[in-house]
């Protein structure tokens, strides 16, 4: 029996892309472990997979003032030491991980169990928990090619993100039914993640009169984020977050507005879905979602508007060309090269796992 330990957490896009290995993983007979926070998002969607999940102790690592900046470290050092023990115990064959704080311990504690470890960095330039990782790594996967000049050479692989084959095999109607909608109007959906994106959501909720006008608006507006003053308005519907009907609710979808995290906007790319990228300023943020959509844009397949241009004008103009034009993105975007990265990451694993059973 092969093992292996998933590691990610924080947000949904560090735990999707490590699920979506998961029936490829079993396929191969690997037994899968996951090591994550005690209760971040990541414990509730793995443990609805039946797979073995542990929790360790975790800091984040800010790069700003902050009280927790004294303490958070010491939760790392025992996250370290948590790591180590257990997997010791596992005694996986590889360890995969996907990203978030949580996995700086486990990364760290596989190095010095002389486990093989691999590294999936998403976002065009490396984010400071992989920046960690990377030297206590064996490889490190990218789904930008730019990615790869951030990263040591001998180390870097670029594989594409691993898209879940659940997000690509969505249904129009099923989705339809579930928001009430019908095929009178347009639907378009926006995403802000599993945490929410409080300025979207305050700037469509301001803009709703006029985008009803024309529009249907399924809105996923993060956890503790419902408008409960919005909730019986015709053609709009709320969601604090969706987890299996996602699928459906794009495959309904005639534009996404989105954060240009790399997860999603690699699943928008795989469904040549049409969509706006409203990324995280860099006052919020590293600014690795501005030249995520940077790179979209350049390419043809997003529109972009930055945050704080974010006028119900700007709103409805940016909605109105995307799909009005909606046949130049999704022609744009036939054209890309890029894939889904399951079967280059699985072949890495069981490249490395190959090479340390010799």
């Amino acid at each position: 029996m092969k093992r292996i330990v998933l590691t990610g957490g924080g947000t949904a896009g560090h735990v999707t892309p490590n699920l979506a290995l998961v029936p490829h993983l079993q396929k191969l007979g690997y037994e899968i472990h996951y090591i994550g926070s005690y209760n971040g998002i990541e414990k509730k969607l793995v443990e609805t997979k039946d797979i073995p999940y542990h929790g360790i102790a975790s800091g984040k690592l800010r790069r700003y003032v902050d009280v927790k900046n004294l303490s958070d470290p010491f939760r790392v050092i025992k996250g370290v030491g948590q790591a180590t023990k257990l997997i010791r115990k596992l005694k996986p064959d590889i360890v995969f991980s996907k990203g978030g704080f949580v996995t700086v311990p486990v990364i760290m504690g596989a190095k010095l169990n002389k486990i093989p470890s691999i590294i999936h960095e998403s976002d065009m330039t490396p984010g400071l928990a992989n920046k960690i990782s990377i030297p206590f790594a064996t490889k490190i996967c990218t789904t930008f090619a730019e990615t790869i000049k951030h990263l040591p050479p001998e180390k870097a692989v670029l594989t594409g993100t691993p898209i879940r084959e659940e997000i690509l095999q969505g249904n129009k109607e099923k989705g339809l039914s579930i928001c009430g909608f019908n095929n009178n109007k347009p639907v378009l959906l926006m995403t802000g993640g599993s945490l929410g994106a409080v300025r979207i959501n305050e700037a469509l909720r301001n803009s709703l009169d006029t985008i009803l006008q024309k529009y249907q608006l399924v809105h996923l507006c993060g956890k503790n984020n419902l408008n409960n003053d919005l909730q019986n308005i015709k053609g709009y519907k709320q969601f604090e977050y969706v987890n299996d009907e996602m699928a459906h609710l794009l495959a309904m979808s005639d534009v996404v507005i989105s954060r240009s995290g790399a997860n999603i906007i690699s699943e928008l790319l795989a469904l040549k879905k049409p969509h706006i990228l409203i990324p995280l300023p860099a006052a919020a943020s590293r600014g690795d979602q501005i030249l995520n959509a940077a790179s979209f844009e350049k390419h043809g397949y997003s529109y972009v508007l930055n945050e704080e241009d974010m006028t119900t004008n700007n709103i409805i103009k940016a909605i109105n060309t995307v799909y009005n034009n909606k046949n130049n993105y999704i022609s744009h975007m036939n054209h890309s090269k890029s894939s889904n990265g399951i079967d280059n990451i699985i072949n890495l694993i069981e490249e490395i796992n190959k090479k340390r059973t010799k």
